[in-house]
């Protein structure tokens, strides 16, 4: 791609499922960090894509290559509808990152669903995906991959903190990004909200009025994960065969679990940045404005929030300027952040049937 500028659509499904992500974005080629949100928006999951979804860990190979397929379509349909809503005319390409089924790189998998082929054949546009894969066969954790978009378009911040499903968190230090997985946010808070009936724990009132279960705070600041050194990455798998039995042996009121997780946040979070009000914080944990009041207290910062839209589709942004740089064969992936053996351009690029 050889012209200064460039218009992308991006879109993120996270963890916590709260919905796809899309943005609309121009990119200055000559200088990154001029880009624009042109247009953004969040699509909901029905009841049944989240549950299909939530579900899918458990599924079969064949089941897993069917529902690639399935969200593939799905993805493009989605997309289409994003490009009517906002009348969308110059697209050069499509950047998915997908939604995260497996993740153990330990063990050479990681699989985001969401067929590249499909929606290129539905959208009838160019698309670049599987932007983890690669990095897992060159030895890397395949996660988090945005930290080339923090070192790039937001270098003059010392922290880039995001608080999704999974909080991660990248940041300069001895000539070189560093980035890792920090510990579970709203995949688990989320879960026992679920509980209740509710979304999520809006504004962290439920967390607020709950009782802070000392025992099971000390069990879950001792985990084995938060001893390792960088690079390190969590999946849902982890969630499920460790916080959630911990949790579930020691406290069984939802208001006191989201209550202790809330400090489990905090405290892993604060042995990061603490001290320092250098921090661009985003993703939807930052609406849960006890989480953010106990960050500030225990970290002893100040924090100033970027704009809604920086906040919501940060992901989404950032994964339009992997495949930016994918297209121009430029390195998205860094070995210092997923320890992969070399640093890499990664992506799949598909081009629409009949294109090719």
């Amino acid at each position: 791609m050889n012209k200064s500028e460039v218009f992308v659509i991006g879109l993120m499904s996270g963890t916590s499922l709260d919905g796809i992500d899309l943005v609309y974005v121009k990119f200055n080629k000559k200088k990154y960090q001029d880009f624009k949100i042109l247009h953004s928006e969040t699509v909901s999951y029905t009841k049944d894509w989240k549950l299909t979804l939530q579900d899918a860990i458990n599924f079969s190979s064949n089941d897993l290559k069917q529902l690639n397929l399935d969200y593939g379509f799905h993805l493009g349909k989605v997309i289409n509808g994003f490009i009517d809503e906002f009348n969308i005319q110059n697209i050069d390409f499509i950047a998915s990152h997908g939604h995260t089924v497996l993740h153990q790189p330990q063990n050479g998998i990681t699989l985001q669903v969401g067929d590249g082929q499909t929606i290129a054949d539905v959208t009838k546009q160019k698309v670049i995906c599987d932007f983890r894969t690669q990095d897992v066969k060159l030895g890397g954790q395949g996660a988090p991959l945005v930290p080339i978009g923090d070192e790039l378009l937001f270098s003059n911040y010392d922290y880039c903190l995001n608080l999704g499903g999974f909080s991660n968190i990248s940041y300069h230090k001895a000539g070189k990004r560093i980035a890792f997985d920090v510990c579970p946010v709203n995949i688990v808070m989320n879960h026992y909200a679920n509980k209740l009936g509710l979304e999520y724990d809006e504004s962290g009132k439920i967390a607020f009025k709950g009782k802070l279960n000392e025992s099971l705070l000390e069990e879950l600041n001792s985990l084995e994960f938060y001893q390792k050194e960088p690079p390190k990455s969590l999946g849902l798998e982890w969630v499920q065969d460790v916080i959630f039995p911990l949790i579930s042996s020691l406290e069984t009121d939802v208001s006191s679990i989201l209550r202790t997780f809330v400090e489990h946040i905090a405290i892993q979070i604060s042995k990061i940045i603490k001290d320092n009000n250098s921090v661009l914080f985003t993703g939807g944990g930052v609406f849960n404005s006890f989480l953010m009041n106990r960050i500030e207290d225990v970290s002893n910062i100040k924090i100033k929030l970027p704009s809604s839209k920086l906040i919501n589709f940060k992901e989404a942004l950032l994964f339009a300027f992997l495949g930016v740089l994918k297209l121009d064969n430029q390195i998205n992936c860094l070995s210092s952040v997923t320890g992969a053996i070399e640093d890499h351009s990664s992506g799949n690029i598909f081009l629409p049937s009949g294109n090719q």
